[in-house]
């Protein structure tokens, strides 16, 4: 059929209607980032007392699920996915670790993992084993300052119409392992993998790395364009993204326990907003068949557990593998308590040793009942709960293993303050409705737990340490000015110290503190903390930190007694029923 000129000028300017309607569209849209890092090949989920999550097969189930929730969207990891290393907690013999290994790299495929960073762990087998590993799936392995056989320099992809960059940084650390491959300056490798990117068209940049956070933004430092790194080697703050200038960065969870998932908001084209979620890949979460299908039933007895049972792994690592079941002999577990400590909990720990010692029988003491109050002072213990092991626990197999969390006393072996946690300081005086409260005011939802815990009148410590009479804290100089600030402004404006408080914590980030001030003198504050004035009262303010061992927050202390945490900010009526029991 011949088209008249009316009707191609009309097809024309229809098509070009719609390819102006598609590029808009594109240009506020909405991406998912599902990213992981420093997996080192676990497998299964961990042993861990609270939240026993992870593993590889319920990994597979919830990226499936999102990708059919978000279907623009790429799956990422950041590099250390091998076994074997000073991190993996489960490492074996070489051969054992390379299978693993190689399982754990079956699995990615099967869950369509776009792009995996190349880190120094992933040469834990040599540079020969790597390259036939990497050329026996098809998988995207990438790194832009390593080059080696079937590595990719960067990657681009279309995601819902939005192009894409990912590039990636190997740890130098991996010189040592990776034979004759040729390495290029991390900061050219990324200036020339950025340039490339864009020239072909990427409006989003994506770098993965394994170096650390302090590498990471030296590397980038003067370098525009780089809108998202993901870094699995820093995790110790805790948080799981924050906003450095204008970079996000994201910390993917350790071993895979939480699958971190990242809504990028793109409005004309751009980077407009990051949001993040961690998922836990917990025991609700069902196995994926076809990647379950690839695991052997153990690689270790740790892999073999039942209740009441010694669990040993028959051929481990292999399809022949099983779990040899015996009943496990009887320990006694004695734990001291307190009825009055509302927050004490033994569950989690007592789930922890069953996890060491099957066979555990427990039992209870109350404080301050005669037997509990001879038997703590024997053992010298000054907070509860207190976990005491039978001496029968010498002869468990596990015992060795396990040994150097114990304390040796003549009633039998102590688990250590340190690994069982503390929760009520029963050799403290008791002061009816004091409520202390430790707190970073750089952690997320300090504004939000500030506000509302003003109306229980809290006694404020920051979270500070004393190191050769250096201040310290998590967030750096900027962090420990702050609260030499406070501390001279709750002295010299009491009036004014919660306002002050309330508009920083809202904005902890910006350096015009001054703007926070109201009716309080700027000078006499600035006189105050520069001074020797200022750190004698932030030492006095973070004496009782020291005193209870306390490094991290949100932590209360209740009626000098009882202290606890929380994960984010509780409901205000949830905590009144604490601290009102």
């Amino acid at each position: 059929m011949k088209l008249s000129k009316k009707s191609i000028f009309l097809f024309s300017a229809l098509s070009f209607l719609i390819l102006l309607s598609s590029r808009l569209y594109a240009a506020d849209s909405e991406l998912a980032l599902i990213y992981t890092g420093e997996t080192h090949a676990m497998l299964y989920h961990c042993d861990c007392p609270v939240e026993p999550d992870g593993g590889i097969s319920r990994r597979a189930t919830l990226i499936k699920k999102l990708k059919t929730q978000y279907p623009n969207s790429l799956v990422l990891d950041s590099g250390n996915y091998a076994a074997a290393g000073l991190l993996d907690q489960n490492t074996q013999s070489l051969e054992l670790d390379k299978q693993r290994t190689i399982i754990n790299l079956d699995a990615m495929e099967l869950m369509k993992y776009d792009a995996l960073a190349i880190s120094d762990d992933e040469f834990n087998f040599g540079k020969a084993f790597l390259d036939e590993s990497i050329a026996k799936t098809k998988l995207n392995f990438i790194s832009s300052n390593l080059k080696a056989k079937n590595l990719l320099p960067y990657l681009i992809k279309d995601v819902g119409g939005v192009k894409v960059g990912v590039i990636a940084l190997t740890n130098p650390t991996a010189l040592k392992k990776a034979g004759d491959s040729e390495f290029i300056d991390p900061r050219k490798a990324i200036t020339d993998a950025l340039a490339s990117v864009r020239k072909n068209g990427a409006t989003l940049v994506v770098l993965l790395s394994n170096m650390g956070e302090p590498a990471d933004l030296m590397t980038v430092a003067g370098i525009s364009g780089i809108d998202i790194i993901i870094d699995g080697h820093t995790r110790g703050k805790g948080e799981s993204f924050t906003k450095v200038g204008d970079v996000f960065i994201l910390r993917p969870s350790w071993q895979g326990r939480r699958l971190a998932k990242a809504l990028l908001k793109i409005k004309d084209g751009k980077l407009a907003d990051v949001s993040v979620e961690e998922i836990r890949v917990s025991n609700k979460v069902k196995d994926d068949p076809g990647v379950l299908a690839l695991l052997p039933s153990c690689f270790s007895d740790n892999n073999c557990k039942k209740a009441g049972s010694v669990g040993t792994c028959q051929n481990p690592g292999t399809k022949k593998a099983s779990c040899l079941f015996d009943e496990a002999k009887k320990v006694s577990l004695k734990i001291i308590t307190s009825k009055d400590c509302a927050t004490c909990n033994s569950e989690p720990v007592i789930n922890y040793l069953k996890n060491q010692f099957p066979g555990i029988n427990v039992s209870y003491l109350y404080y301050p009942e005669g037997k509990a109050v001879k038997l703590l002072k024997d053992l010298d213990s000054k907070a509860l709960p207190v976990y005491l092991l039978g001496k029968e626990v010498l002869t468990d197999k596990n015992f060795k293993a396990f040994r150097n969390n114990l304390e040796e006393k003549e009633e039998g072996y102590l688990l250590k303050p340190e690994i069982a946690g503390f929760t009520y300081f029963f050799s403290r005086n008791k002061i009816d409705g004091r409520l202390d409260f430790f707190i970073s005011l750089y952690s997320k939802g300090a504004a939000a737990l500030l506000d509302m815990l003003k109306e229980f009148n809290p006694v404020l410590h920051f979270l500070v340490i004393f190191d050769n009479g250096v201040i310290k804290s998590s967030y750096g100089e900027a962090e420990s000015e702050e609260y030499l600030r406070l501390v001279c402004m709750q002295k010299y404006y009491p009036q004014n110290f919660w306002e002050y408080l309330s508009c920083r914590a809202k904005n902890i980030e910006s350096s015009w503190w001054e703007d926070c001030l109201g009716s309080a003198d700027k000078d006499k504050i600035k006189i105050c903390a520069r001074g020797q004035e200022g750190i004698d009262l932030l030492k006095e303010n973070s004496k009782l930190n020291q005193e209870l061992n306390i490094l991290s927050g949100p932590t209360y202390l209740l009626d000098n007694q009882e202290v606890f945490s929380s994960n984010g900010v509780p409901l205000k009526e949830e905590f009144k029923k604490i601290i009102r029991r």
